[in-house]
């Protein structure tokens, strides 16, 4: 018997790959609605094209902002592009105003993991490993403690990784992504500043 597809194994396998819907559908039908083999057959087929765009250059785009009401948190966030055609457009637009929300929001400390500064991150690493050489657990359990502990602090910590304030079922860069694939450009978050009064 064939496996149902769901619309949202679709829209998901679409925001993971850029992939067409149809694409999608086929894919998934294809590997029996298996997720990872459904992206993996895209690939391979060359109808995946994220990666392709994200070695496209991005010199086009624009700053999104953000006041909070209580005019004590600000934001000025860069969203590139391809084209000052997409630039334009309104889902361009709503993502760097979305963004700038959530980075009031969420305060991250880096667009990306390799954006967290390296005394930063060696300093998180060594309160973890304290911390879990308490449990009193073998060495290697305490590997892979400190291991996931630092995966929690990426999410909790680097913009990209975080879950996005209005949808937290989806990450940030799975938004970046979706809007990508629906706007047929490399799209790509630069940089962001992020302002409170009486912070440093």
């Amino acid at each position: 018997m064939a496996t149902k597809i769901t619309a949202k194994e679709i829209a998901e396998l679409r925001a993971r790959t850029q992939a067409g819907m149809m694409e999608c559908k086929k894919a998934l039908e294809e590997t029996g609605g298996d997720m990872e083999k459904a992206v993996d057959l895209l690939r391979k087929k060359g109808i995946a094209k994220a990666e392709k765009r994200a070695g496209r250059g991005t010199s086009e785009g624009l700053i999104g902002s953000y006041v909070h009401f209580n005019g004590k948190v600000a934001v000025l966030v860069e969203l590139n592009c391809e084209t000052d055609f997409v630039a334009r457009t309104e889902d361009f637009q709503g993502l760097a105003r979305d963004l700038a929300l959530h980075i009031a929001s969420a305060n991250p400390i880096a667009v990306a993991e390799e954006d967290v500064p390296a005394d930063m991150l060696e300093r998180e690493r060594s309160v973890i490993a304290a911390q879990v050489a308490e449990s009193g657990k073998p060495e290697a359990v305490q590997q892979k403690m400190v291991e996931g502990k630092l995966k929690k602090f990426y999410e909790e910590r680097v913009l990209l990784q975080q879950p996005f304030v209005k949808d937290d079922k989806h990450t940030v860069g799975e938004l970046v992504k979706a809007v990508s694939g629906k706007l047929g450009e490399n799209v790509q978050v630069r940089r962001f500043v992020r302002f409170e009064v009486g912070g440093e």
